[in-house]
């Protein structure tokens, strides 16, 4: 599969279907399956000696035969059912590692697919909606190891454990036994396929409820500023309705779960069976005992499966919905064996159509050329398309027509790390992870050292603010930087881009949030940044304009004008409203 970023490949893993998706991880793991099937097998075989046990014992009474003979029967019981203590511990702990061993694979797996999707498939998708299944979904996958496939298979074994005994107390005996597996098999089919479509429904509910309950999060100042409370309440209660709904309806496929019906027959006719038996003289009254214990094991089976197979039903659409991520395919790859070379910092577009929807275009025939080292400044008013030239140039987006160059080289044939990591962009809206100030400033270059990290600060005007807080570059900001002031938040963006240094940085409008009295030393800065690179400026403020070696005016996704500040201000229309808009 295409992808933007790949961490590691997973060789073993089978994406044709959830079947092939959950063996290939299932068979990760043999040894722990093995230890599971043992388990399970010998549990079944030392409770179906019970019975066995307690039928000899019966007899032994009614014919009068040696006391000494129900002690050793009794030494038995107790020694077969310590050992089978301990063998069942052996299987609970194998399959309970069998399940997170499982659960670590696929969230890992499914964690680096989203890393390597494309921005184009995070855009359309709910980051609710995306947690659900990172965290529920795999949950569930868990879920379906143990308990669902552990009692399944215990559950199997103690079906097949009368088919081996009760033949040696009477073969016709296994006529009620057949009757009983002939109907369990259709009973459980339909029973699977009525719940596999309501498991779906469940786990799609819950993603919606989750998307929902992660936006209203998000846009919590919104809600409260607009006084929305009562309003988003209603909305979410009526999303956790629709999962309790669809609980409610799976609860009500369980409640008519037929197979315990058949419990009952079978006992009835196997008893009324052994008791003809019994008068005829063709088995002793312990047979009796005995047969009726092994039926007894059918109990085992039919009570857990009500909730095991809707477990495993569950797993499997949690499944399914996992394989909907990772098959998802992306419109960008990692082109690991593409152009990887230092960037002198030229950009070309070529007549490049681009459109975040493919009926919407927003960038029409776009043609310009960007010198090594040169300062352009991208003007107009907002929705021109200025941004988007940006996630062009460092291809978070791929274009619709046309090329763009970069040092001459089509950004389709660049190695994407290399093209991206030699490309900064400092956006207006700046992302800030909840980790310390140094962290943050070091993303770009995880090997930074502190000297490093406190000159790039220095660089950015942030070292006085960041050396006011307690624990200075150790202070742990809030999600998205919510502890910060916009400035401050964007100064601190400034360092990250001066840390990495860039051969090409573009700046996003990104000291609009920033005072006047900061802006002159932001300035200092950025100029002193700008000089040897490429430098790229989204701006309205007039004194970066002015700065700029060239200026190009978009209008309505195409350029309508480019050229110096005083050549345009004579020439172009376009150039003089927005500049006479802004130095209002």
């Amino acid at each position: 599969m295409p992808a933007e970023f790949i961490a590691r490949t997973f060789e073993n893993s089978d994406y044709r279907s959830p079947s092939r998706f959950i063996w290939s991880h299932v068979r990760r793991h043999r040894l722990m399956g093995l230890l599971m099937i043992l388990g399970a097998f010998s549990n079944a075989a030392l409770a179906a000696i019970l019975p066995v046990f307690a039928g000899i014992a019966v007899d032994v009474v009614i014919e009068d035969r040696p006391m000494s003979v129900i002690v050793w029967i009794v030494v038995a019981i107790v020694v077969s059912q310590l050992v089978r203590s301990g063998l069942q511990f052996a299987r609970n702990f194998a399959s309970e590692v069998f399940a997170q061993r499982i659960e670590r694979d696929v969230r890992d797996e499914l964690y680096v697919s989203l890393l390597g999707k494309s921005m184009t498939f995070h855009d359309f998708q709910p980051v609710g909606e995306i947690m659900a299944r990172v965290t529920n979904d795999v949950r569930e996958m868990n879920f379906m190891m143990n308990p669902g496939f552990n009692l399944i298979i215990g559950s199997t074994m103690f079906i097949l454990m009368p088919l081996v005994v009760v033949p040696s107390i009477h073969p016709a005996l296994l006529l009620s036994y057949l009757g009983f597996m002939a109907s369990y098999i259709v009973v459980q089919y339909f029973y699977i396929q009525s719940l596999h479509g309501v498991a779906q429904q469940v786990r799609g509910s819950f993603g919606k409820m989750n998307a929902q309950l992660a936006e209203i999060l998000d846009g919590i100042e919104v809600v409260k500023g607009t006084a929305q409370e009562p309003r988003e309440t209603i909305r979410l209660n009526a999303a956790i309705d629709a999962v309790r709904d669809w609980f409610v309806k799976r609860g009500d496929i369980e409640a008519r779960y037929l197979a315990v019906l058949l419990l009952g027959l079978v006992n009835v006719t196997g008893f009324l069976h052994a008791a003809y038996l019994y008068e005829q003289g063709a088995i002793r009254a312990g047979d009796i005992v005995s047969y009726m214990g092994q039926l007894a094991l059918l109990g085992f089976p039919v009570f857990t499966s009500i909730f095991t197979f809707s477990q495993v039903a569950s797993g499997y659409a949690g499944a399914e919905r996992i394989l909907n991520i990772i098959n998802a395919r992306t419109d960008l790859d990692q082109n690991e064996a593409g152009h990887h070379a230092p960037m002198q910092g030229s950009i070309s577009f070529e007549e490049v159509n681009f459109g975040y929807l493919l009926d919407k275009e927003v960038l029409h025939q776009v043609s310009m050329t960007i010198q090594p080292g040169q300062t352009v400044a991208i003007v107009g008013q907002t929705g021109s398309g200025k941004s988007t030239l940006a996630k062009l140039t460092n291809r978070t987006y791929d274009i619709n027509a046309g090329r763009v160059l970069v040092d001459g080289v089509n950004v389709r044939d660049w190695n994407l790390a290399a093209l991206r990591s030699q490309i900064s962009i400092i956006e207006q809206e700046i992302f800030l992870f909840s980790r310390t100030v140094a962290d943050n400033i070091r993303f770009g270059r995880p090997d930074a050292t502190q000297a490093e990290i406190e000159e790039a600060a220095q660089k950015a005007q942030a070292h006085e603010f960041i050396m006011s807080f307690p624990e200075g570059y150790q202070t742990v900001i809030g999600q998205r930087g919510v502890t910060l002031s916009g400035g401050q938040r964007q100064r601190l963006a400034i360092a990250r881009a001066f840390l990495t240094d860039p051969r090409i940085l573009i700046l996003d409008d990104s000291t609009s949030a920033i005072d006047s009295a900061t802006e002159d030393h932001i300035q200092k800065a950025i100029w002193a940044a700008a000089k040897g690179r490429t430098t790229i400026l989204i701006t309205h403020r007039l004194s970066q304009i002015r700065w700029a070696d060239h200026i190009i005016v978009l209008r309505n996704g195409r350029i309508a004008a480019q050229g110096s500040h005083e050549n345009l201000l004579e020439t172009s229309d376009a150039y003089r409203r927005i500049f006479a808009h802004h130095e209002r």
